[in-house]
């Protein structure tokens, strides 16, 4: 194609002097030089290719930087030294500067499809235990040549999983459960476990490991007299010391306050307030205490009904993040300065002159529950079939303003007009629900589909309520108070407002750092950090606690997911055009230039 285009320019250049312009004997020269001209420009247009020099560049090597290449058993300067002697070395998946896996992943993916698009060769050299092997597309794969390096098999124990109460009082009882791991052959056995801060231990228990090399357990015990704020707890093992000492402990933030989270007022005691304390104990990750008023005047401790002071109960019910109030309980529930006020009205508070709203006539009977539409409860409580439950037995109408939402509705004998029976609204930054039915409890007593229905109803209310604005938190949340090694810490945007950049000042090993948490789309900022515990305040108010654990996923063997192979596809041979090649231009200047020259030396135009 090139040579046919070169040659029928250079004959239409030859033929237009032929024909057009005359043909004398010092025409040659002119007619020559834009044959030459015209075929350089036809070269172009047809922008033809030829194969290009090979290049001497080395493959790119992409060296796995995960944990698990310098866990027990990896062979991590094997990789190094075979990565530095194949070609140009990238460390993939380690933080920005860093040399050596101190925090990184096991994630490829995108290294590999990045590196595959520069046309070179590319090697991987990893130990196999890939997270992302899935992500990588079989055409990118093909030609990518893989060299594993299979971790060595050692005997480890490890705590794979450690949960507990992360708020509590002086008062509870802390529940701490822990999973134990044996793994590379190490046999069966009991290990002490102690939960730990510095020299005071809290908890102590055993794990006997089964045939398979697990076992789990729950340290529980009351609460050593430690003064209120956050108390950072080493769950370790007391054995002797093997192979990976880095997967030996975990860390739990607890943080003890003078008073619990949730605080339930009962006046006088029903099995409402019963049932609605059990399940938000088993719903709400906060601590809560039941008080209930079994004569006027009289508040006893739910549970064990031991006998308290009215000032203790006030002064628990001011300084809780949320309270249910359940009756008249007169001047005790005044004063509080809780996040979220759940109000329950009761028959016998409007018999007995209580501040309810204006009652439905004909409140008592059957009154079937029905989740309103545009309520916050909908998402979590509205797949329910509540029209098949037990109905409530009697209703307090509820007044609903323009700024307030309606949870629930209910109508007497699933007949008549559908009465407003929870309301909601958020006030000066207090988030305020109240209930008008009775009976719900029946939901929770007749199990089932109706038991779960109570649950996510509570479920919902609680977490609506306390979604209002923190003081301690500030405006940013952290999502979690322990993370691992490699994993960011995420903050939640929770402020007034879209969200914005927010400064953060962390103390911990090494000093203070200074940092600013950038929001995404979702509200979510990432801080990735060493180990340690850090204690951290953010700009505008709010401070507290985050630990960062030795203990990684990575430090345990886990599947190879990546197996060693050659590249099955050449590399594309690189080619050149010509439109690459800059003298083709100078040479059509440089024709055309010299035609005109001759031409005005013959006195042509």
């Amino acid at each position: 194609m090139a040579a046919l285009a070169v040659g029928l320019a250079a004959l239409a250049a030859l033929l237009s002097y032929r024909l057009l312009e005359g043909w004398t004997g010092g025409t040659w020269l002119p007619a020559g030089l834009r044959a030459a001209g015209w075929a350089a420009i036809a070269l172009l247009l047809v922008n033809a290719s030829c194969p290009a020099t090979p290049t001497s560049n080395p493959p790119v090597v992409l060296l796995d930087g995960s944990l698990s290449m310098q866990a027990a058993g990896g062979r991590w300067a094997e990789a190094l030294a075979l990565a530095r002697q194949s070609g140009e070395l990238r460390l993939v998946g380690v933080p920005p500067g860093d040399s050596t896996p101190s925090a990184g992943r096991s994630r490829l993916a995108a290294a590999i499809a990045g590196a595959r698009s520069a046309g070179r060769r590319v090697i991987v050299v990893t130990d196999g235990e890939i997270e992302d092997a899935g992500d990588i597309p079989p055409g990118v794969l093909e030609g990518t040549a893989v060299r594993v390096l299979e971790r060595r098999q050692v005997p480890d124990l490890a705590l794979t999983r450690v949960q507990g109460t992360t708020r509590l009082t002086r008062s509870d009882s802390l529940r701490i459960e822990v999973e134990a791991m044996a793994v590379g052959g190490a046999p069966p056995r009991r290990l002490e476990v102690e939960a730990r801060e510095g020299e005071r231990i809290w908890l102590r228990g055993t794990i006997g490991l089964d045939a398979a090399g697990r076992g789990r357990t729950t340290l529980a015990g009351p609460v050593p007299a430690v003064a209120p704020g956050a108390h950072v707890l080493a769950i370790r093992m007391t054995t002797s010391a093997d192979a990976e000492p880095r997967d030996d402990a975990r860390l739990l933030v607890v943080s003890v306050v003078p008073t619990p989270g949730i605080v339930l007022l009962a006046s006088p005691p029903t099995w409402e307030s019963r049932f609605l304390l059990e399940t938000l104990r088993d719903v709400s990750a906060l601590p809560a205490l039941g008080y209930l008023e079994t004569e006027p005047g009289h508040w006893r401790r739910a549970g064990d009904l031991h006998s308290v002071p009215s000032g203790e109960v006030a002064d628990a019910a001011r300084r809780a993040d949320l309270l249910v109030v359940l009756g008249s309980t007169g001047s005790v529930g005044r004063g509080t300065r809780a996040r979220g006020v759940w109000t329950w009205l009761t028959a016998w508070e409007r018999e007995s002159g209580g501040p309810a709203p204006e009652t439905a006539s004909g409140s008592d009977g059957d009154w079937y529950v029905s989740v309103g539409p545009m309520s916050p409860l909908a998402a979590l409580a509205g797949g329910l079939a509540t029209d098949s439950f037990p109905p409530g037995t009697a209703v307090t109408e509820l007044p609903a303003g323009p700024s307030d939402w309606v949870g629930l509705t209910a109508q007497a004998a699933r007949r008549g007009t559908p009465r407003p029976v929870l309301v909601g609204r958020d006030s000066a930054g207090v988030r305020r629900v109240v209930t008008g039915i009775e009976g719900l409890w029946r939901w929770a007593f007749r199990g089932g589909s109706s038991e779960q229905g109570y649950r996510s109803l509570v479920s919902a209310t609680v977490s609506w309520l306390l979604g209002g604005a923190d003081s301690a938190s500030g405006r940013a949340r952290l999502q979690r108070h322990v993370v691992e090694r490699g994993r960011p810490a995420v903050f939640e945007w929770s402020g007034t407002g879209p969200a914005e950049p927010l400064a953060v000042e962390l103390t911990g090993p090494g000093g203070v750092r200074r940092d600013t948490l950038v929001f995404d789309g979702a509200g979510r900022s990432e801080l990735l950090l060493p180990p340690g515990v850090w204690r951290y305040r953010l700009g505008g108010g709010g401070e507290g606690t985050l630990a960062v654990e030795e203990y990684s996923d990575e430090w345990l063997p886990g599947p190879r997911t990546l197996a060693a192979r050659e590249a099955l596809v050449e590399q594309t041979k690189a080619r050149v055009t010509v439109r690459g090649w800059l003298w083709l231009f100078g040479a059509a200047v440089t024709a055309f230039a010299g035609e005109w020259f001759a031409r005005r030396r013959m006195g042509l135009r």
